[in-house]
């Protein structure tokens, strides 16, 4: 009997519908670069579930994905904010904190998930020259713990930030999780939720690699 690992969501093979698209876009020729019809029947998708104005970046890894989503919306004076548990601090190897040039605070969170109250220890040293200024706040969903943000939840804490001149990054690696658990649609918590940056999981969904910004 095959053994089934749980310590990573990448132990499991990828999903037979994805070999067998991946089967069917192989045949004949198509434009590389994306110019393809692949590529823009995917950028089409995102757009009806994130909304009309969204862009949208694929790249290979769920650490790039992070990188540089922050990284359109950060400066190496900045710092990001995030749980003590998330996987941009715990897992991601310092790639943040080495690309971006920017701090990475943390807030314990036994839960995975932070509020606005363990947010605000750190909002302070704003416009000190010599004090790195907080600018994002990074949330994941669904948590490195299992727990899932609530559309509620993630639009309190973006009217408070944003109110403080900060941005709202979301780590979506398991995002689609989050989807089924809350039974709404991905916009429901992202976009109309006030979510500015968002990095979407695709590996971790059955596909054999994957991410989009």
């Amino acid at each position: 009997m095959a053994k089934r690992g749980f310590a990573s969501d990448n132990n499991a093979g990828v999903h037979p519908e994805i070999f067998k698209e991946l089967l069917s876009a192989n045949e004949g020729h198509a434009i590389g670069y994306g110019s393809d019809i692949y590529t823009e029947q995917a950028l089409e998708l995102f757009k009806e579930q994130f909304g009309r104005d969204t862009e949208t970046f694929f790249v290979f890894t769920g650490t790039a994905a992070n990188v540089l989503g922050l990284s359109s919306i950060t400066r190496s004076w900045n710092s990001v904010i995030a749980s003590s548990t998330a996987h941009l601090e715990q897992d991601e190897c310092g790639a943040p904190e080495k690309f971006l040039g920017c701090k990475v605070l943390t807030v314990d969170s036994p839960d995975g998930k932070i509020n606005p109250r363990l947010i605000e220890t750190h909002l302070h040293g704003f416009d000190f020259e010599h004090h790195s200024q907080p600018k994002v706040i990074s949330v994941t969903q669904s948590t490195e713990m299992g727990t899932v943000y609530t559309a509620t939840e993630i639009r309190e804490i973006a009217d408070f930030i944003h109110s403080r001149g900060l941005l709202l990054h979301m780590d979506g690696a398991r995002i689609s999780n989050a989807a089924v658990s809350l039974n709404k649609p991905f916009r429901a918590f992202t976009t109309d939720a006030g979510v500015d940056v968002l990095s979407f999981g695709g590996t971790k969904n059955g596909m054999m690699c994957g991410e989009a910004i």
